[in-house]
């Protein structure tokens, strides 16, 4: 018996459902089956799943090739026509149970079919919570939404993922609950577009309110964290929480994009770079311990020096730590690849100086922390993370999961050291 070999590409959410396969697919007479889960957030993802698929066929010659994932959601004919994929599923038959049972009885079962690919925009629920605990030994990924209702003019995701839907608040909390009984310490809530939740349930209840019962409902978890939210869609109730509640994690990962009002409105983005600014001020005046990460994109369309250097200058105003960087990639089917692009050297360039700017900006966090006190939750016998999400390696072991104070005595590249 072999069970299946899976490449996962992308974010938190590839990743999580790649793990609810697994646990769907088990194992089967013959070779394992190959199953590629892509990403589409920009042409580069694309291109390295294409030639990731083109060198696990020569590794692994007979056995049957399957893709799935975001790419392969929004263009199921290019992976089609590959001559090394067997398979194209969709985002959502690739957690349907009777996929992988036909997948398991027979290796010709799909033969002459070799696209299962339905409309993603029909769908109207999230799949079931089909595991319990991915993630480290200590820290496990809750997804309680899928899918984005936006349009923003760089994004194919929606395609990919269609629209947003919930999973319910009580079927959240129940599954924390089993997390916690499990020895889970920290739990981090994750979807598309988080700050979405609830839209599409009874009585479209807010984050706000999920987070709240949460904490309330399960007082015996130590950390809730939340992956990424949209500010402009924050709640009143979730801004209360956040600035009052400490069993929730002071660490924020926004949805920024820009920190220029022309290019935030043709992302058809929902706030002006003063909301951003704002937001992160209002947090931390409640919440000084706070800390701010956030997602920009360097080279949009028609992006001058000026408007970049909005971007630079947004990482001291709203007092970011954290940054993912992303050189503007244009999709195929997006408004934003129909704009002016700008020279791919120009936007390297400019990927390049918000890097250096945010290694600069994390350095100066860094040292900040130094002859602190810190309640570091233990992944690893001699490695943590502070409640700010900051890496922590310790000189002695230390027991996993168990969250202890310890002094910082010292800082490398990108982590902090105690003895």
């Amino acid at each position: 018996m072999s069970a299946p070999i899976f490449e996962t590409f992308g974010c938190r959410l590839n990743a999580y459902e790649t793990e609810a396969m697994r646990h769907l697919a088990g194992a089967r007479d013959g070779p394992p089956d190959i199953v590629v889960n892509t990403c589409a957030v920009t042409t580069e993802a694309v291109r390295q799943a294409r030639q990731k698929i083109r060198r696990l066929r020569r590794d692994h010659p007979d056995s049957r090739l399957i893709v799935t994932g975001c790419a392969a959601q929004i263009d199921p004919g290019q992976f089609a026509a590959m001559p090394e994929v067997d398979l194209v599923v969709g985002n959502a038959e690739k957690l349907k149970p009777e996929i992988w049972q036909r997948l398991a009885r027979d290796h010709t079962e799909f033969d002459g079919e070799s696209v299962l690919v339905d409309d993603i925009m029909s769908v109207r629920e999230c799949a079931p919570q089909l595991i319990d605990g991915f993630g480290t030994r200590t820290r496990a990924y809750v997804q309680i939404q899928n899918g984005c209702d936006h349009r923003c003019t760089f994004c194919i995701i929606p395609y990919g993922r269609g629209n947003s839907r919930s999973v319910p608040a009580g079927v959240v909390v129940d599954q924390i609950r089993r997390l916690v009984q499990g020895g889970y310490r920290e739990v981090v809530l994750t979807g598309v577009d988080l700050t979405s939740w609830g839209a599409d349930l009874p009585g479209t209840p807010r984050l706000g309110f999920l987070v709240s019962q949460i904490l309330k409902l399960v007082p015996e978890l130590p950390r809730l964290r939340l992956s990424s939210i949209d500010g402009i869609e924050a709640d009143p109730r979730l801004l209360d929480v956040i600035t009052s509640e400490p069993r929730l994690m002071p660490h924020l990962h926004l949805s920024l994009q820009s920190g220029d009002d022309m290019i935030l409105k043709r992302m058809k983005r929902r706030h002006s770079r003063q909301d951003a600014i704002t937001l992160c001020r209002k947090i931390r005046k409640s919440r000084p311990d706070v800390v701010f990460g956030a997602d920009i994109i360097a080279g949009f369309p028609t992006e001058t020096d000026e408007m970049f250097e909005n971007s630079m200058r947004i990482l001291d105003e709203c007092g970011l730590t954290w940054l993912h960087v992303f050189p503007f990639s244009p999709r195929h089917g997006t408004p934003a690849a129909r704009m002016p692009q700008l020279p791919r050297k120009v936007i390297t360039e400019r990927a390049q100086r918000l890097r250096s700017r945010a290694a600069e900006r994390v350095q100066g966090y860094l040292a900040s922390r130094l002859g602190r006190t810190e309640r570091v939750l233990m992944e690893t016998p001699r490695m943590g993370r502070t409640e700010q999400f900051a890496e922590v390696s310790f000189a002695s072991d230390r027991e996993i999961g168990a969250i202890v104070e310890t002094v910082i005595t010292g800082r490398t590249v990108n982590r902090l050291t105690s003895g």
